[in-house]
Parts: C-alpha cells; structure tokens; sequence
C-alpha cells in the first residue's frame, strides 16, 4: 500500500522533523552559512590527539546538541542509525559508544545522512520506534589520509577536486510533531559511470542522482516546480552542471530550484576548494543547519533532498575499479 511506482514509497504516517543540530569545522565556519551552524571549531583537533578522535568528539556532540533542542530524553530513543566515511565507521560508533541507545552503523559514502534517515522514517511508520536519531560526519583531514594522500605530501589538488567537510549533523525523528515531515522515501540503486579518477566524484555520482530523480518524478507523477528547493549532497560545481543536463535529457528541467550541498557550504573562490563541498557532513551539516531554518520559518515547505555517495575506498583506486555511486532521496514537507 506505501509503494508508488517501482521505487518510491509513500508513509502511511508522515514522521516529523523534531530537531536538527550540527557542527562544523574553522573552514566550513569561514564559509557562506557559518551563521546557521550550531557550533563551529577554532581547529581541526578540538582538543584531540588525532583527527580521528576529533570527528567522534563531534559527532558525538552533535547528537547530543540534538537531543537537547528536542527536548526528548535519550531513554525515549529507540534507534540510532548513525555513520561516516573511515574504516568500520569508526567515528560513529566510538563518538556514540556511551549513548546507550540501540546502534545501526550505516554506510552509503556520502549518502550515509539520507540513507539513515529512510531507515529511520521506514522503522517509525512502520510501529518499529517512536523517535530515532539519524547522523553523519566527515573530517577533511582524516579522510584525505585514507582515501587519498598524507596531507603532508602537499599533493596539487586538480580542479575536478573537491574538500571533504570537517563537520557533522544530526536529526531526531518522531511519531508525533508539528513538522516539517518526511512524507515519501526514495532509495537509490547503484549506478556506475565508468569513472576511475578519485579526484572527480562529482562525474562519479551524478548518474546515480539522476537515476534517483527521475525515477521519483516519474513514481509520484510529480515535476520539478513541485518542489520549492531541489538540493543534492556534495556534487559540487562539476557534477551539478552534468545532473542538470543529464535530468534536461529526460525532459524535466530543473536549473530553476536546484542546488548543491557542497556548492553551498564554501565560497570557492575566496576558500580555494576548487569544485566544492562533500563528505558524509556535507549534506548533514548544511540540511541540519541551513535547510531545516528556511523549512523552519516557511521559506521553503517542500524540498526533495538528493544524498548521493561515492561507493569507493582506497583499495578499490589502487586495483584500478570504477567509482560506483549511490543516490538516496526523501521528500519533507510542512
């Protein structure tokens, strides 16, 4: 009954947006939306011994910053499904380990923050949970030693390239609420472009974020102008321009109400970081901050939110694989 089309679901029980909080980085702070973040940091260890223990400080920050905007007791929390870019999502589950709320670790690259909150959205509709966190994060520094290069080595970084956030956001997802709410979900297939060069994610995933579109446009029967705001997850300049032209080949033009994440977060001219934003706290950050303030004071009622990821890691460049990627969408709407 919750199924439309081939992909799309529509909730039975709508799930409300009770909170959102997030917390970023001393670039991301420099940046256009500094003003809509939580709490932003002098330095990229706060406090920490390593870049690692820093993104868990933060994550762990941010999912309590959450819970105390919304008022809900973590007892009250049925689920957390919370995840990021290291090895075995580290970051998660180690800056989560004292929460003592049931743990899901979620991996979706760079979708991870979507995809956690389709699970989330699909465990309260369907009478699984009453509340839920969801949440993601990413760290420049810790994920440029492991998917790239030591920063140490000072390597050129080539236009196509983009800077991973320092940052993480988090949401608490209710039964019951005044909204905004997720109405609909969306999960992304995978879809591979053929794309070897790591330094070019937006190429890499923007296939995966038209499949994703298109396929809700053509589930719902809705166009793009139903949307007051379309925005995807970090594919930056380049990979917004191809989604553009990939969606306008499929007859919906959507240049009118569509942005980036990773557009969004960084002046790239002033910040010098080429095509833009990504990570897992990419999106997390700026919907948890940004997005959720304008749905907040009715600027904008209905946004379709596009997360897409990247489906790579270190191994998989150095064997000479493609980049495969993932896009996760859910509609909100007052």
């Amino acid at each position: 009954m919750k199924k439309v089309g081939k992909q799309t679901f529509m909730l039975t029980n709508p799930v409300n947006i009770t909170s959102t909080a997030c917390i970023v980085g001393p670039k991301e702070k420099d940046g256009p939306l500094h003003k809509y973040f939580d709490q932003t940091l002098e330095d990229e260890f706060w406090g920490e011994s390593t870049w690692e223990k820093a993104e868990s400080k933060i994550i762990k920050e941010t999912v309590a910053t959450a819970l105390a905007k919304s008022g809900i007791a973590s007892a009250d929390i049925d689920f957390c499904f919370a995840g990021d870019l290291l090895n075995q999502c580290i970051s998660s589950s180690f800056g989560l380990r004292d929460a003592n709320i049931p743990f899901f670790g979620v991996f979706g690259a760079c979708s991870t923050f979507v995809e956690s909150a389709i699970l989330a959205s699909m465990s309260i509709d369907g009478g699984f949970a009453t509340n839920a966190i969801c949440a993601s994060s990413s760290h420049f520094c810790s994920a440029e030693k492991q998917f790239r290069f030591p920063l140490e080595l000072g390597n050129q970084r080539p236009p196509t390239s983009q800077w991973t956030v320092t940052g993480a956001g988090s949401m608490i997802l209710s039964k019951t609420g005044q909204g905004p709410f997720i109405t609909s979900i969306t999960p992304g297939k995978i879809v591979d472009m053929g794309i070897k060069d790591a330094n070019n994610m937006g190429g890499a995933m923007a296939g995966a974020a038209e499949d994703t579109i298109i396929r809700h446009f053509e589930d719902t029967g809705r166009t793009p102008d139903y949307y007051d705001a379309i925005f995807t997850g970090d594919l930056g300049y380049i990979g917004k321009d191809i989604l553009i032209d990939l969606v306008k080949s499929h007859g919906y033009n959507i240049k009118n109400n569509y942005n980036d994440c990773g557009v969004l977060i960084f002046d790239k001219d002033k910040q010098d970081t080429h095509s833009g934003g990504s990570g897992c706290g990419c999106i997390a950050s700026v919907f948890s901050g940004y997005i959720f303030n304008q749905l907040q004071y009715k600027k904008l009622n209905k946004v379709l939110l596009v997360a897409t990821g990247a489906l790579m890691n270190a191994t998989s460049s150095q064997q000479g694989e493609s980049i495969p990627g993932i896009a996760h969408a859910i509609s909100i709407e007052l």
